[in-house]
């Protein structure tokens, strides 16, 4: 029997390639992304944490503390503790770097003892070069004590490549450049990475007396507990797993990977109707052929699993060439985008394409899945056809389906949008919008029916017979309203969040952009603690001429949960902050003897600083304040959380006086310019490189946010795309199948006087009756599913808010396009089976 089946089914397919192409693209392309995405990310997470643990090395644990490290008199006490094997002091920072352009290049610069640190980070370790000659025993000593210089520097890889394999470089520190000698390089593989003896690196970067971690190897039989009471650390010193880094970075791009495999998975949903479409058509062409097969003694359940085949046939087909394209696109993306996805979450990694076989299995049997789900219904259909009616064109009968399956889940999807988060991801939320996908499209014959009930009967014979038969046979009409309403769905939700974000980013950046000029002197966080503004700039750069104000603003990082990312600590003056922050709900009074603290939403999310509470916040210096939250604003640049502090408050907890960032506020008139030139050379006669500083407008600032925000969501967009298009020719495989069991009726029409004309009107307007229903029904269905993402998703996922935006103008475009499209096939397909010989067609009933 299998052999008969695999017989029939194969044929089947092969010789309709055409129908069946659209269904394995559908499959395709939803393998392919979905399995790209993995592969993308597991290989970027992968290369990622390669580099950690280069970094780390192989210790037992860590002692770390916050971003300003910790005093070195520790390291004495843990290299002289008995059941301590090997203890490795560490310095580490990040800076810049020139290359001979003169251009920045972003370095992690990492001090080390050479004569311990070799056994716990191998990697590490400096390799001299070869002397360029090697004649004297003088140049060799000279080499081999190279690596306890204090102006040597020895440089990884891809360190090498960016600064063209330079035998000098130079780089920046808290004091203005220095110069350093190249004597060789070290084995670390990942990003830009140098190192340095310890002591070399304290004395250029200021770090005197201070370090970022103590790497420690117990001695065998050791106990870690007792060790650390022993040590008794000091207070802001803890200790930590040497992987860490890897998996605070896995933690937080979790919920982008998650959110990005979801939608992916979503054109593996619409590629599932899509394969019922196409086999709801094919089986209504081969009712003769199956009616036949039923007469020699094909029963129904070989009918079942006949169309099971084919389901399962174009599940493999789509799923292996989903898998080769989906490799293709990962190695694509991680050469162009180097694995972030506009993420940004592994900066500086360019990792290679790492294959899963596990995941290439698991994906494919989604796809076989998928494929097999979209065409259980055809199947079933095939199973309870009547074969003498069938053969006489009468069809089938088919049983009414039950109407409570929609209502629950419905109700399900309300109740699950309502739960939390499950490990911070949200997993209910997904279910949510899954239930209310799937209970819609189960209640369209239901709400096409209430919908055309409100149809007052037509005067005119043609749209009276067209709405008539629509109303009595919406039955007939549950594949392509079901397309409709699923494609369309999909397509209004993903419209409505991606404007709704844009529209939030948008008016957030009108509020924390209200300067004419904005400076800064690092690209990014990981340069904030050496690369600073002098502070005299702050005074000079009010002098310049067409300079009306200027503000400064000190942004370092800290720690407040070794599993998760530092949280970005803000310190600016904020003399009324209900207008300078974008603020959620209101401000609370500050109670007196106390210090305001003002946090993002992230931060209420995830460490439940909400108004009223106090915040027990480490400062960068190692000691901790106790702040009072006064408020919540918006973040959307850091979804880790950012708190913000009166500079004058910062400056007395920590002493910092350092400055990052200037805002600028230019007199009307002025020359943007020559402030821009003023301010370089102040900065230079201030001792800062002026070619650090970096300049932006509002508008430049604006642009550019934008511009990461569309790269982020361009997979939404592709997504939207699909949606529709799979949708459209779910309308058109659907109608064909109906216009092709409605032949004999055609004939009939003929018969009683309607011309061709006549009868592709009636078809029309039948056409767009359905899809006008079901069009109102997507739309319904897609604002329902927006609600959950912007307001249940979005929250959980990234922890921001944002108000639901409706963009009228692209809805009503989307479901004009639909309903003319829906009109436009539904007439194409009865022009192809109402024909000059329609009449004919009911030969077989004289």
């Amino acid at each position: 029997m299998l052999s008969l089946l695999r017989h029939l089914s194969w044929p089947e397919l092969r010789h309709h390639p055409w129908r069946n192409l659209a269904a394995l693209l559908a499959v395709m392309l939803g393998v392919a992304l979905a399995f790209s995405v993995q592969l993308i990310n597991q290989s970027a997470l992968g290369e990622f944490s390669s580099a950690v643990r280069a970094v780390n090395g192989e210790p037992d644990f860590e002692l770390r503390s916050q971003r300003g490290g910790f005093d070195e008199g520790l390291y004495g006490r843990v290299a002289t503790q008995p059941q301590v094997a090997i203890a490795s002091p560490i310095v580490e920072l990040d800076t810049y770097a020139f290359d001979a352009q003169g251009q920045r290049v972003p370095l992690h610069v990492v001090g080390v003892d050479a004569l311990v640190a070799g056994p716990l980070s191998p990697a590490l370790m400096p390799r001299p070069a070869a002397p360029a000659s090697a004649a004297s025993d003088a140049a060799e000593d000279d080499d081999r004590f190279a690596v306890l210089a204090a102006d040597s520097i020895f440089l990884n890889a891809q360190a090498q490549l960016q600064l063209g394999h330079p035998r000098r470089v130079r780089l920046q520190t808290t004091a203005g450049s220095v110069e350093l000698q190249v004597r060789g390089s070290i084995g670390a593989n990942g990003p830009a990475l140098a190192v340095m003896d310890i002591a070399g690196a304290q004395s250029t970067f200021g770090w005197s007396g201070r370090l970022s971690r103590i790497d420690v190897r117990l001695a065998p039989g050791a106990d870690r507990a007792a060790v650390l009471r022993a040590l008794a650390l000091p207070e802001g010193v803890r200790a930590a797993s040497p992987d860490e880094a890897a998996q605070r970075v896995s933690n937080v791009s979790r919920a982008y990977r998650v959110n990005l495999t979801v939608l992916a998975l979503v054109a593996l949903f619409t590629g599932a109707f899509l394969v019922f479409s196409i086999l709801s058509l094919s089986v209504a062409k081969r009712q003769p052929q199956l009616a036949l097969l039923g007469v020699l003694g094909l029963g129904g359940r070989e009918r079942l699993q006949l169309v099971l085949a084919e389901s399962a046939l174009l599940g493999l087909v789509g799923s292996l060439l989903g898998l080769a394209l989906g490799t293709g696109l990962a190695a694509l993306a991680l050469r162009l985008l180097a694995g972030d996805l506009g993420g940004g979450y592994f900066p500086g990694v360019a990792p290679q394409l790492q294959f899963s076989a596990l995941a290439a299995i698991a994906y494919g049997g989604l796809g076989v899945a998928a494929a097999l789900v979209g065409g259980w219904l055809p199947a079933r259909a095939a199973q309870q056809l009547a074969p003498a009616l069938a053969l006489k064109g009468l069809g089938t009968q088919q049983g009414r389906a039950a109407r409570w399956p929609g209502p629950v889940l419905l109700i399900g999807g309300v109740l699950l949008a309502l739960m939390p988060p499950i490990a911070e991801i949200p997993l209910a939320a997904y279910v949510s919008v899954a239930c209310l996908l799937l209970g819609g499209i189960a209640c369209v014959p239901a709400g096409v029916a209430a919908l055309l009930s409100l149809l007052k009967p037509s005067t005119r014979p043609l749209a009276l017979l067209a709405i008539e038969r629509a109303r009595h046979q919406r039955s007939t009409a549950t594949i392509a309203v079901a397309g409709v309403v699923a494609s369309l769905s999909l397509a209004v939700a993903l419209t409505v969040m991606v404007a709704s974000f844009r529209d939030a980013v948008t008016h957030w950046l009108d509020t924390v952009l209200p300067a004419d000029l904005y400076l800064r002197a690092a690209a990014g966080p990981g340069g904030n603690d050496v690369v600073t503004l002098p502070p005299q700039l702050l005074q000079r750069a009010a002098a310049i001429g067409g300079v009306l104000r200027v503000e400064s603003q000190r942004v370092s990082v800290v720690q407040l949960d070794p599993q998760r990312p530092g949280v970005m600590l803000i310190a600016r003056p904020l003399a009324r902050p209900e207008t300078a922050l974008p603020l959620v709900g209101e401000l609370l009074p500050l109670p007196d003897g106390e210090r305001a603290a003002y946090v993002s939403e992230a931060m209420v999310s995830l460490y439940g600083a909400a108004p009223g509470t106090r915040l027990d916040l480490p400062l960068p210096n190692g000691q901790r304040a106790r702040l009072f939250v006064r408020g919540v604003w918006r973040d959307y640049a850091r979804q880790h959380g950012a708190v913000t502090l009166t500079s004058t408050d910062y400056q007395q907890l920590t002493g910092d006086t350092q400055v990052n960032d200037m805002a600028l506020w230019l007199a009307p008139g002025a020359d943007a310019g020559a402030v821009q030139a003023a301010l370089r050379a102040a900065a230079q006669a201030s001792g800062l490189d002026g070619r650090l500083l970096e300049f932006a407008s509002p508008g430049e600032i604006r642009a550019l946010s934008l511009r990461i925000f569309d790269r982020s969501f361009a997979v939404t967009y592709w997504l939207q795309a699909v949606a529709i298009a799979i949708g459209l020719f779910g309308i058109a495989a659907s109608f064909s199948a109906q216009v092709l069991a409605r032949r004999k009726e055609f004939g009939l029409l003929a018969h009683l006087g309607l011309t061709r004309r006549q009868v592709l009107a009636v078809v029309s307007i039948e056409g767009a009756v359905w899809t006008a229903a079901g069009a109102l029904l997507g739309l319904l269905l897609g604002l329902a599913v927006s609600v959950v993402l912007v307001k249940v998703v979005n929250p959980q996922s990234f922890h921001w808010t944002m108000d639901l935006l409706l963009p009228l103008g692209r809805l009503a475009a989307l479901c004009a396009a639909v309903i003319a499209a829906g009109t436009l096939t539904a007439w194409l397909s009865a022009r192809s089976a109402a024909g000059r010989q329609m009449a004919l067609a009911v030969k077989e009933d004289w």
